[in-house]
């Protein structure tokens, strides 16, 4: 058995990520010490091998779950899916170090940007996720984003980030106020209309991704404010409870 915290020091996953995965049901301890605290066997290291895996694939944690207790997870398909991904990435961060030894030893000979292009990863990875993503509010996105073009996709994108930009000028008030709390409603409104249908408990546990202390929080941050993602999950809370 492992504690809490040293899963935290094996696998560089933080002590409140792992609480939260347990809030959510996402990963569950094998058992609590007397005291409460978390303990983990093999079998849920193995367990949280696979959520890491699949977050390489991008794949939210809602996802995640639906997908990991679902009667037909097949472990191998995903691993074999995930050894695929992580050596092109391998091989995409050896052509990126290659083309940056030769700039040093010989400077820029030609513009040559081939290297820098990641299209063949990506698609590979929006593959593999549309043979896992059976969830509904994943085949909604699917529909919806069906047809949508680069210039569509990117305007829904930007107003998607102003609305966070909008949660960045509010962020030195109470996260209870009308105007943050109508915030809210706007944000999830717009989640509905172009993504998914956001009922308050999918609103609720996306308030706990966005101050998770990872890429939500950094994009989230970078177009409010430091300080943006955390208020935000404060009135998504606070939202989220009361309605």
């Amino acid at each position: 058995m492992m504690t809490v915290n040293e899963v935290s020091k094996l696998t560089g996953v933080s002590i409140r990520a792992l609480q939260y995965y347990d809030k959510i049901g996402l990963l569950k301890p094998t058992e609590y010490t007397e005291s409460g605290y978390r303990l983990y066997d093999d079998t849920a290291m193995e367990k949280l091998q696979q959520i890491l895996l699949f977050r390489e694939l991008e794949f939210p944690l809602k996802e995640i779950k639906t997908i990991l207790s679902g009667p037909d997870f097949d472990r191998n398909k995903a691993l074999e899916q995930q050894i695929t991904l992580l050596t092109m990435k391998k091989e995409h961060l050896e052509n990126l170090i290659d083309f940056a030894r030769r700039i040093q030893c010989e400077g820029v000979k030609t513009m040559d940007f081939s290297v820098f292009d990641t299209q063949k990863i990506d698609e590979y990875a929006k593959r593999a996720k549309k043979q896992w993503g059976k969830t509904a509010e994943y085949q909604e996105f699917e529909k919806k984003a069906a047809g949508i073009s680069k210039e569509e996709e990117h305007s829904v994108m930007e107003e998607f980030m102003q609305i966070f930009a909008d949660f960045g000028k509010l962020k030195d008030t109470a996260p209870e106020s009308a105007d943050a709390q109508n915030l809210v409603k706007k944000l999830q409104d717009y989640i509905t209309e172009h993504f998914y249908q956001c009922s308050n408990d999918i609103l609720a546990s996306l308030g706990q991704m966005y101050a998770d202390c990872g890429e939500f929080t950094d994009n989230i941050d970078r177009a409010g404010g430091e300080g943006t993602a955390k208020f935000t999950a404060e009135a998504i809370k606070i939202y989220s409870s009361g309605h």
